[in-house]
């Protein structure tokens, strides 16, 4: 994936799939080993093998060898960058959009003193 360049571009795309994100959703509640996690997909593991490694090469999920199993858990990290990223985008366009309330506001007021509109 060469256009995708930043961790954070890395996640959403990896997010961006519904077996990836039910797969989110599961590690929620802890780790759990790869051939349970792939239990609910009518898919062949190989293909289910391709979206955990989409999630590790994010680094959404990390996985480790425990005898005969790989386990996976979630990495709190990478969601919280991107909490963080979309915590400061939200702050950006309440910000904007007060700043259109203000105007407005001043417009209304503009168009009450004189009778007419600015």
């Amino acid at each position: 994936m060469p256009y995708h360049s930043t961790p954070l571009d890395l996640a959403f795309h990896a997010l961006s799939d519904p077996t990836r994100r039910a797969v989110v959703s599961r590690l929620v509640e802890g780790e759990l080993p790869v051939s349970t996690l792939a239990e609910p997909f009518n898919m062949a593991l190989p293909s289910f093998a391709q979206h955990l490694k989409v999630l590790e090469d994010c680094g959404l999920i990390a996985s480790e060898k425990r005898g005969r199993s790989r386990w996976c858990r979630l990495v709190q990290a990478r969601f919280d960058e991107a909490a963080d990223w979309m915590e400061a985008e939200r702050r950006r366009w309440a910000e904007r959009l007060d700043g259109l309330e203000v105007y407005l506001d001043k417009t209304e007021e503009e168009d009450d003193e004189d009778g007419k509109p600015v």
